[in-house]
């Protein structure tokens, strides 16, 4: 037998003991969290690329289906969505609600923000997301077709719970309520020891409500996490969805919610009108429907299952099954590292929006937000010699930089920042936006939040909007980064309004209002542009709408400003709500708002004076003296500022970034400005944006 060298023998343990480390090696080089990017979801995940590209790829899947059950080419997003997909159960159900003191007993679930919503996952479970499919349709339902009664809203939703997807093919139509991969918890946290009585079941009993009845009964979409998916309700709400969306009578049924809805004809009659029918009638032909397809099922399940007889219960509706819409390869989803402290506080910030987490969350937030990272350090150090520099250059300039002592995690400061906000706690609030500014001054998150910030103190105080111009300038980069959201829209339209703009007001509402049709508060906030603007019929009309409204509060305020309305128009005088506001007080939101000024001017100087001006730009209120446009398209502004007299150039007048006015005027005199300019002697210089007080 021959003999083996020893080198021989150290080659093949060496290469065996490369095999075995590889995939060791491997797991080691990926990162622990990742952040997935697809066309229209962000993913944030431990539990590796793979699966993180599957959950992307599986929502991008549900959202094309849904958008083919509503026969549209285009779904909004108004307020962004993040998925936080974990990879075991103890991150997850230190995460989830509580029910009766026990994390709740579902491997997914939803949380709707003002200014952005949340998925978590528990990734340890197969098929996680379809724990959220019934949440997920409420949302895309609420933002994508108009205000529609309860029935409609339960009964898409429940038949598109029913959704299972894989690499190839979708099926949909199918028992919700069958099939589950997941518990559901019942009350007291004890499981039922019995399987729960699907909708199929149900709908067996005699006893259906008339249509009428289920369609005039009031139910609350809204409440993603409702629980309650059993109720006769939610059974005859699913197959009248399913009856309708088979026959394709969603052209009808539209037509039946603006009769309802809009002219407040009796359901019956709107019924009638709508589907061509009477209620009996179209009751008589969900019901036919529904036993057609159970002889369906039953001939198939004879063909399938010959020789185990027919005793089986069949599904009352039969599963539609099709290539899935949405392909592995005709997504675009890429993935990058997440670090570690980002993930720690977005994890901490989505516990802070469940309130029996929320105190949990906040201590770690604060823990991160004062905790120096590694790169602190050299950071301060940094930001001490451009302080130096700034001060040599142009000493006036240096009270204005933003502090740059903030350490820590900008996420964090960040969403300590909206927590404050959510509580009236605007003073801290500033103080955390300017350390997520200093930390991370890319961030368009931090320039929506201070426009929040702005219009929320401004309310609680009764005061004018402070910086309404930067305000501005904030809000058209945050729409420039995230063109859907509403929440930017509306803040903008109210700081126009607020600058005299109404007719620009107008379209940045109606904006908002497209993006998010049932928002209520945009509605009203459209008919307070109106009253300002002395469109009293139009406000009168949205008015009439809103004080039946079932939101409480939209109600009260609907009602209250009726009465308001109607004493102005008489009598031609503001209200009290309407009065002159207080000026606000000096307090340390000036020093972020100086800040404000100054980043915005630059960008937009940048923009306008091109890669070869570095000038920076100055920023000041004054008065407008005079204006001359002997030479189009420029013209020469004549301001005093703080008793200086400065001649300001706008190359043109016509495409000048102007605020608080629709159009250029060379005929104003004597009014009060706000400027941001490029200064080029010492009483001259370039306008990069020009505001009318």
């Amino acid at each position: 037998m021959p003999r083996t060298s020893p080198i021989s023998l150290f080659l093949v343990s060496t290469l065996l003991l490369g095999l075995f480390l590889c995939p060791i090696s491997a797991r080691a080089a990926e990162p622990p969290w990742l952040q997935i990017n697809s066309a229209h979801f962000t993913v944030i995940t431990d539990a590796g690329e793979k699966k993180g590209r599957e959950v992307a790829l599986r929502f991008e899947q549900m959202r094309a289906v849904f958008a083919s059950l509503l026969s549209k080419d285009h779904l909004s997003q108004p307020v962004p969505l993040t998925i936080l997909a974990l990879k075991n159960d103890k991150s997850y159900y230190q995460l989830a609600p509580l029910r009766q003191g026990q994390p709740m007993d579902v491997p997914g679930f939803f949380l709707h923000g003002e200014d952005q919503d949340f998925i978590a996952l528990n990734l340890f479970e197969e098929e996680s997301w379809r724990a959220v499919a019934h949440d997920f349709a409420h949302m895309l339902l609420s933002y994508n077709y108009p205000p529609a009664q309860g029935w409609f809203d339960e009964g898409l939703a429940e038949y598109f719970s029913s959704i299972r997807l894989d690499n190839n093919q979708v099926e949909i139509g199918g028992d919700p309520e069958l099939g589950q991969t997941f518990t559901q918890e019942q009350p007291g946290n004890q499981r039922d020891q019995h399987p729960p009585k699907s909708l199929t079941e149900l709908l067996g009993a005699p006893g259906w409500l008339s249509l009428p009845d289920l369609f005039a009964k009031k139910h609350d979409s809204s409440n993603y996490n409702e629980g309650t998916h059993h109720a006769l309700y939610d059974a005859e709400s699913w197959i009248v969805m399913h009856y309708l969306l088979n026959e394709k009578k969603l052209p009808e049924t539209g037509a039946y919610f603006d009769l309802v809805l809009n002219h407040h004809l009796p359901v019956e009659d709107a019924i009638q009108k709508g589907f061509g029918m009477a209620s009996a009638q179209l009751e008589d032909a969900v019901k036919t429907y529904l036993q057609s397809q159970k002889q369906l099922n039953v001939a198939l399940d004879g063909a399938r299952n010959t020789n185990q007889g027919s005793d089986r219960t069949p599904e009352p509706a039969q599963p539609y099954q099709f290539p899935t819409p949405v392909a592995p390869d005709d997504s675009a989803i890429n993935s990058k590292p997440y670090s570690e402290a980002d993930a720690r506080a977005l994890y901490a910030g989505v516990q802070t929006r469940i309130p029996e987490r929320h105190d949990v969350g906040l201590q770690e937030l604060k823990t991160l937000a004062t905790t120096p990272t590694p790169t602190d350090i050299k950071a301060e150090a940094k930001s001490e010699a451009k302080r130096d520099a700034a001060a040599k250059n142009d000493p006036d300039d240096n009270p204005n930089l933003l502090p740059t002592s903030a350490a820590g995690n900008a996420l964090a400061h960040r969403l300590l920042a909206w927590d404050h906000m959510e509580h009236g706690e605007f003073d801290d609030a500033i103080t955390e936006l300017g350390d997520a500014a200093a930390l991370n001054q890319r961030d368009m998150w931090v320039r929506y939040y201070l426009s929040v910030l702005k219009y929320r103190m401004a309310q609680a105080k009764h005061t004018d909007i402070q910086g309404l111009a930067n305000m501005m300038l904030d809000l058209r980069a945050v729409l420039e980064w995230y063109p859907e959201l509403a929440g930017a829209y509306d803040l903008l339209a109210m700081a126009r309004n607020e600058g005299g703009s109404s007719i620009a007001a107008m379209q940045s509402e109606r904006a908002a209002m497209n993006l998010s049709p049932r928002n209520q508060v945009y509605v009203y906030h459209l008919a307070q542009i109106y009253i300002a603007s002395k469109k009293w019929d139009a406000a009168q009309a949205l008015l009439e709408r809103l004080k039946n409204s079932d939101d409480p509060q939209i109600a009260t305020l609907a009602r209250e400003r009726i009465e308001q309305a109607g004493t102005e128009r008489r009598y031609g005088i503001a209200n009290a709500a309407a009065q002159p506001k207080l000026a606000p007080q000096k307090t340390p939101f000036d020093v972020l708002e100086e800040d404000a000024a100054k980043r915005t001017a630059d960008e937009k100087a940048i923009q306008a004076a091109g890669p070869g001006d570095t000038r920076s730009t100055k920023f000041f209120k004054g008065r407008l003296i005079a204006v001359d446009c002997s030479q189009p398209p420029a013209a020469i502004l004549t301001v005093v500022a703080e008793g200086a007299l400065l001649k300001l150039r706008a190359a043109d007048y016509k495409s000048l970034l102007l605020i608080g006015a629709d159009d250029f005027s060379c005929t104003w005199r004597d009014r009060r400005i706000t400027a941001n300019y490029k200064p080029g002697g010492l009483s001259d210089g370039d306008l990069v944006s020009l505001e009318m007080r």
